[in-house]
């Protein structure tokens, strides 16, 4: 399975502007305007700019290295996502540098997300293994209220006031850019900016339990962060989650203590972030 992420008229531009750059003699050249000038240089900044991207070659397995096919691979917030083939193989054209968050799900299995950096004009090679889960089928939905099941448990959750809740009204009519802006409002959370040599980007931080802790990043204990419910990687880097308008709920627990069982895992001192997308499409 192929997808591109350029411009999908940039072929039908260059096509169109690029005889503009052939020699067309000493008369020709003479009668150059401004205007072609400046169209010469879009496409060579168009072409240079294509020459830039790279290409995401992957396979998903199971524990036992079986190809899986018809495993979901989507990279978050940008809406590009593909469909492995019967090897088990996907690949993705034309992918611009950058860091990228990857999730892998396929019905039967738990899903598991990655963390990848897109050097420029590269292949980068993928590997992702699913483990059989114990819920063999998606979440339901309930089309007649539009209303999915994981939302009631997260309006269940909110009537028990334990921890603390945003709502997609909330989310609508504060407005925000960025996603991770919701938390700062939370209380015994801290949102930071960071940049280290390993790490550049924006954290959440409990202010209560392990406070203080190093955790690899810095002196401060960065609490796990899940989107749809998907474990996301240890120090996760707020920038890459889905904006507001893909953001039903989220809910938040700035101690272990308060974190529900089904939130639970072997390192959740610090606390949990769950985000919740509209269309539960991660």
């Amino acid at each position: 399975m192929k997808i591109s992420l350029s411009s999908r008229h940039l072929a039908a531009a260059v096509g169109v502007l690029l005889p503009l750059l052939a020699p067309q003699g000493a008369d020709a050249q003479s009668k150059t305007t401004i205007r072609d000038r400046a169209r010469q240089e879009a496409v060579r900044e168009a072409v240079t700019d294509e020459s830039r991207f790279s290409v995401l070659d992957g396979v998903v397995t199971d524990s036992l290295l079986r190809p899986l096919n018809s495993a979901d691979v989507t990279v978050v917030g940008t809406g590009a996502k593909v469909v492995t083939s019967e090897n088990g193989r996907f690949r993705m054209l034309q992918v611009p540098p950058g860091q990228y968050l990857l999730i892998v799900r396929r019905i039967g299995y738990a899903p598991t997300s990655g963390m990848i950096e897109v050097p420029a004009r590269d292949t980068v090679r993928l590997s992702y293994v699913l483990e059989r889960s114990s819920n063999m089928l998606d979440t339901m939905r309930i089309r007649g209220t539009r209303v999915t099941v994981r939302m009631r448990e997260f309006d269940q959750r909110r009537r028990l006031g334990i921890g603390q809740f945003i709502t997609q009204e909330e989310i609508e009519r504060r407005g925000s850019l960025a996603t991770s802006d919701f938390l700062r409002y939370m209380r015994g959370v801290q949102v930071s900016q960071v940049t280290t040599d390993f790490f550049a980007g924006t954290q959440v931080y409990s202010r209560r339990e392990g406070a203080g802790m190093s955790d690899g990043v810095g002196a401060q204990c960065a609490m796990q962060v899940l989107l749809d419910g998907i474990i996301l990687p240890k120090n996760f880097n707020l920038d890459l989650l889905p904006p507001p308008k893909q953001v039903a709920g989220i809910e938040v627990y700035s101690g272990a203590a308060t974190i529900p069982p089904q939130f639970g895992g072997p390192d959740r001192r610090c606390g949990v972030v769950a985000v919740w997308t509209r269309d539960g499409y991660y």
